[in-house]
């Protein structure tokens, strides 16, 4: 798919990697050096940090960028005239230039910042769908969705009497995109669809589903929460209206995530929230709106996380691109291979590329003991609905167990997962 190759970067998504030489080619011991929490013990084992797709750790130049602002640019930006505004406010716009720059916006007014990809669809789910919704009209959905892009627009729609229609899957569990043609009638009037899956790291076809959409002059916003860390996302490649992902799954800070909009569309869609900065001018007989992104950031934002996530964007950057594409995939084909092999294991989804993560159900276990069990072992996963409930609704779940990985994860990190999974096997069989 143009515009978004593994891990941004290049390299062939699935293909098979040897672990020593990706890991080698990446300096691994000098990035994980980087990242102060990765050195730390839990229960008396070493931290095996496999939750990234919740949560990824911060590299020591995220916070020092956080630590640096707030010792010593302290303050409120763009209204100020005193030295530290001014420095506060060229960092904080600073940072809106370095969004731009990784995501190959067309102009830095095209990126609006947010708390994260909640409050980004949000955004577009107030905004753009109070004008343009109403009875009659659906937005559509696919059946991957996390719920941060599936309740804002059920809540729009129940309040403008629109519906909301749904991408189903495929019997193999991947997205039906012969489907998508037949559902995009006349009465659709937007696409939200995730780029990756947060519950089983599926690669989606965004690509197409843009172009299919676009053809029928319908916008669309994608879900990239769980595609930055890994793809490099090229906005104007993709062709999509508006692009959503969050700074704490990137390396960046929490509290803080982006909304790209393509200009046409930040321009015609009106103010979600009010407050100071967000305007040209106030009377009480009514007020006019400043111009996006900044009619869409009212009240002082979050210039400390904004700062942070520039200095995480740049920390990835300036990593060897084609060599953590190969590190990453290798690390999940490992995982594959040696989770399918282990009596009992289930791994999860269809045979679509997986990007960062793999869910897998353990026979006669629930999930939480499982992730319970390899906690007491020091590895850290996630365990649950991974906040896509009619997703694993759909596959007959209700849970399952979800590794995840970074750049900075290792092919022994992976190894105590799966002999730990075994221990687990072995103790819960009696």
């Amino acid at each position: 798919m143009a515009g978004e190759t593994a891990a941004g970067r290049t390299g062939d998504v699935g293909s098979p990697a040897s672990d020593d030489a990706a890991e080698s080619a990446l300096s691994l011991a000098a990035i994980r050096a980087q990242f102060p929490l990765l050195s730390r013990t839990i229960h008396g084992r070493p931290l095996v940090y496999l939750d990234n797709a919740a949560t990824t750790q911060k590299p020591a130049a995220v916070l020092h960028a956080v630590d640096a602002y707030y010792r010593e640019s302290n303050a409120n930006v763009h209204r100020g005239l005193h030295f530290l505004s001014e420095a506060a406010s060229a960092a904080y716009e600073g940072a809106r230039e370095e969004v731009c720059r990784f995501l190959n916006a067309r102009s830095a007014a095209e990126i609006v910042f947010t708390r994260g990809t909640t409050e980004a669809v949000n955004l577009v789910a107030q905004s753009w769908g109070r004008r343009h919704l109403g009875p009659g009209d659906a937005v559509l959905l696919s059946t991957f969705e996390h719920h941060s892009n599936l309740v804002p627009w059920q809540m729009i729609c129940e309040e403008c009497g629109a519906a909301l229609r749904v991408i189903p899957l495929t019997g193999e569990g991947e997205l039906d995109l012969e489907a998508v043609p037949r559902l995009l009638d006349g009465s659709v009037r937007l696409v939200a669809v995730a780029h990756v899956s947060n519950a089983l790291g599926a690669l989606l076809p965004v690509r197409e589903v843009v172009a299919l959409a676009h053809e029928r002059n319908i916008p669309v916003l994608v879900d990239g929460a769980q595609a930055v860390p890994h793809l490099q996302v090229d906005v104007q490649d993709l062709g999509c209206d508006f692009y959503a992902f969050s700074g704490h799954t990137v390396d960046g800070p929490t509290g803080i995530g982006v909304l790209y909009g393509r200009g046409e569309r930040l321009e015609a869609m009106p103010p979600w929230q009010g407050g100071g900065e967000m305007i040209r001018s106030v009377r009480f007989e009514g007020s006019t709106y400043a111009a996006p992104p900044h009619r869409f950031e009212a009240g002082t934002p979050n210039i400390g996380g904004a700062v942070g996530l520039a200095a995480a964007l740049r920390f990835l950057g300036g990593l060897p691109h084609a060599a953590m594409a190969r590190h990453e995939q290798g690390l999940l084909n490992q995982a594959a291979r040696r989770l399918a092999a282990i009596p009992g294991v289930s791994l999860i989804g269809g045979t679509a590329p997986r990007i960062g993560a793999l869910s897998f159900v353990l026979d006669g276990v629930h999930p939480h003991d499982l992730g319970t069990f390899l906690d007491q072992e020091g590895v850290a996963i996630r365990a649950g609905h991974h906040c896509a409930q009619p997703l694993l609704h759909s596959l007959g779940l209700t849970a399952t167990a979800r590794a995840s990985v970074a750049v900075y994860n290792t092919a022994a990190e992976i190894t105590a997962l799966t002999e730990g999974v075994e221990r687990a096997r072995r103790f819960f069989a009696g």
